[in-house]
């Protein structure tokens, strides 16, 4: 090498900057390939195909085309394709990939997945990524096998095998994504089947990879234990396992409970079904609007009442390190503990006898707010390109892309491009995290903050 000459640096990704690349080049490419004519049935403009990429990716399930209608065969598998790596993740899919080929994983790229996944040590992540696929592969095919059943006399059985494995892949990521028509499970209101093997795959996929793999371990300590309680598998479980299961049972009740009655007498969604179907229906509400998009009743029939509900379920979403979005159940858990730690004057934030960090509490605000501002601006934004539409309405939606849910009040088809471009920035953003989003905007951070120590003074709140 000539003297003077400096080698050509090498472009450095951190962990943020991989994870909003990567989705950004799946959205792109998978955009490119829905648009070509081979995928398609009928002539379909590029943003429409860019804005179904962007819905399967961040597996939200808004839709401005209806894809069993829209795409042929080798679209609506694209579009599967699209679902399953934005369900497992870049992460997860690139490390898929590498074992495939029989590479090891490097020292960065462990780092990686520490980071993405929020494990506290490097050892085991080859083994978690498998667990990971395993699971997840496992948990699909027994959801493709009970909607197999229900499918498989309907539509035959090479197209109800592959309305099966489609609709369960779809499911389980929290997708939301249906290829049966423009009506998603509201013909299937009333099939116990569909609507319990739909929540099972929404919740299993809702809870997180982390919460699998605790549940798995301590269950295989205690396995063959005798005269050991039930109980111990709930205490032995680390602090997230038990707030994401805790908060997961306690939202699914009291959004149950809400969305009964609420549409008890709503004749235009469960007002005319029998008790059991009331129950259910109102627990699928529940379920789904903790980010999956799948509907039993017509969403545009919905009381404004119980549309608020909804825009708080899907602001909440599901648990970290899962398929589901929003700001997670263990951010407002963590939120709830700290207020109440407060009115109790304790010094610190609590729960279930442990010590939560401070710098835990201070990421949760932020990643709150953060959601607050994005989810504003959004709905603002969308105030402006839609004047004559009901800003609840307006408001269910873009709550609908920021939790990556896909529940629709019958608006996305019809709204402005305008408004399209300001649902897939809110799909994006909801699926790489308002935090990442914010963090790639803030540039590198001031180490020197970090160091420096200022004096101190109060002010005055509430």
């Amino acid at each position: 090498m000539e003297k003077g000459k400096k080698s050509p640096r090498k472009l450095k990704l951190n962990t943020v900057q991989t994870v909003a690349m990567g989705f950004f080049g799946v959205i792109l490419g998978g955009g490119i390939l829905l648009s070509l004519p081979v995928c398609n049935q009928k002539p379909i403009e590029f943003i429409d195909a860019l804005f179904t990429s962007v819905s399967g990716v961040c597996v939200t399930g808004l839709m401005t085309v209806v894809p069993a209608e829209q795409f042929t065969l080798l679209g609506k598998l694209i579009l599967l394709l699209l679902i399953q790596v934005g369900g497992l993740g870049v992460i997860a899919c690139m490390s898929a990939f590498f074992l495939l080929l029989g590479k090891r994983i490097n020292m960065k790229g462990r780092i990686t997945i520490r980071q993405a996944y929020g494990l506290d040590t490097l050892s085991g992540l080859v083994r978690f990524i498998i667990r990971i696929l395993k699971g997840t592969f496992l948990v699909e095919g027994i959801g493709a096998v009970l909607f197999a059943i229900r499918f498989v006399p309907e539509f035959g059985f090479i197209k109800g095998i592959g309305y099966g494995i489609f609709h369960s892949i779809s499911a389980f990521c929290n997708a939301g994504i249906d290829i049966l028509g423009s009506t998603s499970f509201i013909q299937y209101a009333g099939s116990p089947l569909i609507n319990f093997t739909t929540m099972f795959l929404i919740v299993m996929g809702g809870l997180g990879f982390p919460v699998w793999h605790d549940i798995a371990v301590n269950a295989r300590k205690l396995w063959g234990m005798k005269k050991r309680p039930l109980k111990w598998m709930f205490t032995r479980l680390r602090l997230q396992s038990k707030i994401v299961l805790v908060m997961t049972g306690m939202l699914l009740l009291c959004g149950t409970l809400g969305f009964f009655l609420l549409e008890f007498n709503n004749p235009e969604t469960i007002g005319n079904m029998n008790l059991f179907e009331k129950m259910m229906a109102s627990l699928f509400q529940s379920v789904t609007t903790r980010t999956a998009g799948f509907a039993t009743v017509p969403q545009g029939a919905l009381r404004e009442s119980s549309k608020l509900l909804g825009c708080m379920l899907m602001f909440i979403g599901g648990s970290p390190a899962g398929t589901a979005g929003g700001v997670k159940t263990t951010t407002i858990a963590m939120l709830l503990l700290t207020v109440l730690c407060v009115l109790k004057n304790r010094k610190d934030t609590e729960c279930f006898d442990r010590k939560i960090d401070n710098n835990i509490v201070r990421s949760g605000i932020t990643i709150t707010m953060v959601t607050l501002i994005f989810l504003m601006t959004g709905i603002t934004a969308l105030t402006i390109f839609e004047p004559g539409v009901d800003f609840l309405d307006l408001a269910y939606e873009a709550a609908s892309a920021m939790g990556t849910v896909g529940l629709t009040a019958d608006l996305t088809p019809v709204l402005s491009r305008g408004s399209h471009v300001i649902l897939m920035i809110l799909m994006y953003v909801g699926r790489i995290g308002p935090l990442t989003m914010a963090l790639l905007l803030s540039g590198r951070s001031d180490r020197d903050s970090q160091f420096r120590e200022l004096p101190e003074e109060n002010v005055m709140l509430g």
